[in-house]
């Protein structure tokens, strides 16, 4: 009996919806349906795709998928995120970077062109792993969260929750980097994390 090759035939139906447009199809005939808004959290830019992106860029298909099935019209844009530690620590590794006066030395604006210039190093390994999960999504209008466009739009809704009395000021106990004086991310914590002994 002849054997089903899954990895085959997944591959047959990617080139198939590639040569067809499918997905672009797709977008254009539910151009006048009401629209879906998802808002997809965008992975860091500096590294590769790991289990943890795959899973939660398969249940965000999904979740496209299904409004799209119910009637919607669904923009599925990826993003890139490019702020916080990551993209620095990148950079002071690449540079030899050690301390804050280093940075100054170098200037600001230097040293932020050298942030930007890696932020989409990785992009076509994105590209091709995303797409061969089948995910639906456009990587052609992404965007990146250090567009100015971006962060105008962001203040403009923090703004608008503001009007609306819906920001609260509250506490919680976060991860802090003295060093970097600024509170870290889960993600930015466990990248340099080591058991030390305290002195006191």
């Amino acid at each position: 009996p002849m054997q089903f090759n899954f990895i085959k035939a997944e591959e047959q139906i990617l080139n198939l919806w590639t040569k067809n447009k499918t997905f672009e199809k797709s977008n254009d005939l539910a151009k006048h349906r009401k629209p879906f808004i998802f808002y997809d959290g965008p992975p860091f830019a500096t590294g590769l795709p790991h289990y943890g992106h795959i899973l939660s860029g398969t249940i965000k298909d999904a979740i496209g998928r299904f409004y799209y099935q119910q009637g919607f019209s669904v923009e599925r844009r990826f993003g890139w995120d490019c702020h916080g530690l990551p993209v620095e620590y990148e950079i002071d590794k690449k540079l030899g970077i050690e301390t804050r006066q280093e940075i100054l030395g170098m200037g600001i604006e230097k040293y932020n062109q050298q942030c930007r210039s890696i932020v989409l190093t990785y992009a076509e390994e994105w590209e091709r792993i995303v797409q061969r999960m089948g995910r639906w999504v456009s990587f052609r209008n992404g965007y990146r969260t250090m567009d100015r466009s971006y962060m105008a739009s962001v203040w403009h809704v923090f703004k608008m929750l503001y009007e609306k009395n819906r920001i609260y000021r509250g506490f919680r106990v976060m991860p802090y980097s003295t060093a970097c004086k600024t509170p870290l991310s889960n993600f930015e914590a466990n990248q340099n994390y080591k058991e030390v002994q305290d002195p006191a």
